[in-house]
């Protein structure tokens, strides 16, 4: 058995991980601890307090007593605020307190996207366009190629969360552009479990979700490899990408 953990803000679209879990291998668990999220919007000091080092240590007393071996801060929000040099801080802070490898969502859509080889990508983001940035300049300062980004306008976790497959579809097709090897749709209080297989068939190409990279790092991190054509083409390989060179503590 293969258990790993997430420290997941609030109850927006936590439903995913069990979702995940039931597509995933049957030796595979996965442990959602919810974290206080604070006030319900995208503004960078919201999002900041949101990640703080002492609200993410906080939780991980519980996903250490349910034998996780490995923790992901799944809020995108709240690890892209800090920029990469920030994210790669803030995981090493939380790798330290829960004594587990740890990561975030931030840096597991880095490592999606250099696992899949992919050259350039286009964002589309359920935020504004601040927030929108902020995930895009973390990007681009970890060496990925950002060709266009597109911005949803959502205020609130609770509104992107409300969103169905066909506002997800309109969102993702906004954004792509034919030069884009893959489209990254950031925000882990979307619903997006369900229809992964369905934004890649419209669009041709791999997408990559916040919950979805979310779940792949933490195993990444476990060395745990599983197969699930249903989560999209980042679980469709038959073999594990290259790991990057050389571990640190946030698996780097």
């Amino acid at each position: 058995m293969t258990t790993v953990g997430f420290l997941y803000p609030g109850h927006f679209a936590d439903d995913d991980f069990p979702r995940m879990e039931v597509i995933l291998d049957t030796t595979i668990r996965l442990v959602v601890n919810r974290t206080e999220p604070g006030e319900d919007d995208h503004r960078t000091g919201t999002l900041r307090q949101r990640g703080a080092p002492e609200r993410l240590a906080a939780g991980v007393e519980e996903l250490r007593r349910a034998g996780a071996e490995s923790v992901v801060w799944a809020s995108t929000g709240g690890s892209c605020v800090y920029g990469w040099e920030g994210a790669r801080e803030q995981s090493t802070t939380l790798a330290r307190a829960a004594g587990l490898p740890a990561s975030s969502t931030s840096l597991a859509f880095v490592h999606a996207v250099q696992g899949l080889g992919v050259a350039r990508v286009a964002v589309a983001a359920p935020w504004s366009e601040e927030t929108a940035g902020l995930f895009t300049g973390l990007l681009s300062s970890a060496g990925v190629d950002v060709v266009a980004t597109h911005s949803g306008g959502a205020v609130t976790a609770a509104e992107a969360a409300a969103w169905g497959v066909d506002r997800l579809k309109e969102l993702v097709v906004a954004a792509d552009r034919p030069e884009a090897g893959a489209v990254l749709l950031p925000g882990n209080a979307v619903h997006t479990a369900a229809h992964i297989r369905d934004l890649e068939e419209l669009l041709s190409k791999p997408v990559l979700t916040a919950n979805q990279v979310a779940v792949f790092e933490a195993l990444r991190l476990a060395r745990r490899r599983a197969w699930a054509p249903q989560l999209g083409a980042l679980f469709a390989a038959r073999e594990a990408p290259p790991a990057p060179a050389g571990r640190t503590i946030d698996g780097e």
